[in-house]
């Protein structure tokens, strides 16, 4: 008979929105162990595992604290309450915990007073004592009445249950469970028992788990669209979230973080809960779903990741996918956890035209034998594959360009998704992969009237040879990560160029006006380079990786994704955090099409 040797759940706290699957043990008769479902329709020896979920409804509604999820909140913000902001926002364990919070808090009752311009003067009533006498020198356990904080106690009366003991729902029967917003401030039951299939009754005895208190999962602050001309179109949206404009399109760039990279060695800052795979997934495919673009490029999509969970979850959401995985194992050595670019589209915008797949290896390949001498071949080699790859795809605009096209001339665009090789002390080989990219894609260019997109993590700064080669089509000869050419694949600097027209599209945030708030988002743009100050963010390491390049002979950028503060990303110590579920941002632009000469 089967029997349950031990049942265990991988995260140490449920969220609403994670999966939680549990790990379950058994021993078969012949003694063997597995870990391998055995469900009623598949019997093994006659007999399956039946599951059950319960939510344990206690004496006590709990409330969770807003910053500190895994607490239990005591002060709740009356000015969050007065101006609809979500309620879980309001929560706070403690007054230090406001007090500490404010200057990022404080950023939501301004958002939210400009939307609904009422709430200004009485804000400032309710706030104006917080900022001179600190929540901090309250005591905890202060009662509501006496509070001058604009905090109140979070908790109704207590609710004693007729027993005087707990009820138990039933709310769910599979294996795998997804707490929802009731299940927040309750413990979960997992329930594991052996059933014979023929009189469907238990053998033995149940095995059960209780996890921690289900919390909320953190909910960003929302990025808005920020037209380059210096209007915010977060009210210009339609239905769907898309700009109102038949003539225009979106692009997303963002490395989601693989997972086999999402280690706590190396994001040891970050709460396990929030670093875990069951977790992000659903975080970042919300933030993906909510920015709603016409094409996303992802980066470091696993394998199996792209398999079983985005193709299938983005397809619900109108979008095909394409994928193009590394050309070998990873850290892991499993086949399925090698990860790659995907690069996905809406199929009510765009139709398939044609894909490239870019090997730098098998490129690699060929200059060596070209260029190397047979002696040095193999420390070429090693040096030059590094498995990284770019994903070409062409695609046919289904939307017209406002009239402005010539009538029947079929709207192509050319996205290139790529990741570049990361090490910083191969910084021949950066350039190397990036100048190979080009020139495939010049070659693209020169057999059609194409607009290009470039998009990635290239792991390289503004002002570097990669990134100078991208923005201005040449490398200064005497540019010094030129010196760094231990297998002469650079020389001459002559060659290093292109003539594809690309520009920067954050670089358009450089010819934002002033006023209306549009001095923030300048300061997030570096001067001397017209990028981002940082698009990666980790506890050892801020600055620029990511960018969006664009044939600006061909199309023009209406409108990019505001930036984000590096304070407000600090208060969590860096990237990944429980709001942000990569190392990484994501970034956007939109697109019109330029009319074209009539030929």
């Amino acid at each position: 008979m089967l029997s349950v040797l031990r049942v265990h759940l991988p995260s140490d706290i449920p969220i609403v929105g994670c999966e939680l699957t549990p790990y379950v043990l058994l021993r078969r008769p012949d003694k063997s162990v597995t870990t391998e479902d055995i469900p009623e329709s598949a019997p093994f020896d006659g007999h399956f595992l039946r599951y059950k979920w319960y939510r344990i409804q206690s004496d006590k509604k709990i409330a969770i604290c807003s910053v500190h999820p895994s607490e239990q909140a005591t002060l709740q913000c009356l000015g969050c309450v007065k101006a609809k902001i979500p309620v879980s926002k309001s929560y706070h364990c403690s007054p230090k915990c406001f007090s500490d919070a404010w200057q990022h808090h404080r950023v939501l009752h301004e958002r939210a007073a400009s939307a609904v311009n009422e709430n200004g003067p009485e804000e400032e009533e309710l706030f104006g004592r917080f900022n001179s006498t600190g929540a901090g020198s309250l005591p905890a356990s202060q009662s509501a009445p006496s509070l001058t904080n604009g905090a109140s106690s979070a908790y109704p009366g207590a609710i004693t249950q007729r027993n005087g003991g707990e009820i138990w729902f039933e709310v769910g029967r599979c294996k795998t469970y997804t707490p929802t917003a009731d299940d927040i401030g309750h413990v979960l039951k997992f329930e594991c028992v052996v059933v014979d299939t023929e009189t469907k009754l238990p053998v033995g005895h149940a095995n059960t788990i209780l996890t921690s208190r289900v919390i909320p999962a953190p909910s960003p602050s929302p990025r808005h669209l920020i037209s380059v001309g210096g209007v915010d179109l977060m009210g210009h949206l339609d239905v769907e979230g898309r700009i109102s404009s038949t003539g225009t399109f979106t692009v997303l760039s963002y490395n989601i973080l693989s997972d086999v990279y999402a280690t706590s060695e190396l994001y040891g800052y970050c709460p396990p809960w929030a670093l875990s795979w069951p977790y992000r997934r659903q975080n970042l495919l919300r933030e993906i779903v909510g920015y709603h673009a016409d094409i996303v490029c992802l980066q470091e999509v696993q394998n199996d990741h792209f398999d079983e969970f985005f193709a299938p979850e983005l397809d619900k959401h109108g979008y095909q996918a394409l994928f193009k995985r590394k050309t070998a194992e990873v850290f892991s050595g499993n086949n399925q956890t090698i990860d790659g670019c995907a690069t996905f589209f809406r199929r009510d915008r765009f139709s398939h035209v044609k894909k490239y797949e870019v090997e730098f290896n098998k490129a690699a390949q060929s200059l060596t034998e070209a260029l190397v001498p047979s002696a040095q071949k193999k420390t070429a080699l090693s040096r030059l594959v590094k498995d990284n790859v770019a994903l070409i795809v062409v695609l046919e605009a289904k939307f017209s360009n406002q009239g402005i096209d010539n009538p029947g001339k079929r709207q192509l665009v050319c996205v290139a998704n790529t990741h570049v090789n990361v090490h910083q002390d191969l910084k021949d080989v950066k350039l190397w992969q990036v100048h190979t990219l080009l020139k495939g894609l010049e070659k693209i260019a020169a057999s059609a009237d194409i607009p290009m997109l470039v998009c990635g993590d290239f792991n390289a700064v503004p002002g570097s040879a990669p990134h100078a080669l991208l923005a201005m089509g040449k490398v200064d000869p005497l540019h010094p990560d030129l010196a760094v050419d231990p297998l002469g694949i650079l020389r001459p600097a002559s060659k290093l160029t292109h003539q594809l027209p690309l520009v920067s599209a954050y670089s358009s945030f450089a010819r934002l006006g002033v006023g209306l708030g549009l001095e923030q988002h300048r300061r997030r743009i570096d001067p001397t380079t017209n990028e981002p100050l940082f698009t990666n963010c980790t506890r050892d390491f801020i600055g620029t990786h990511d960018y969006i390049f664009y044939s600006a002979d061909s199309l023009t950028v209406e409108s990019l994704l505001e930036l984000l503060d590096e304070d407000s990303l600090r208060k969590d110590t860096a990237l990944p955090s429980p709001e942000w579920s990569s190392d990484h941002i994501a970034l956007l632009a939109e697109f019109r099409c330029k009319p074209r000469p009539r030929r």
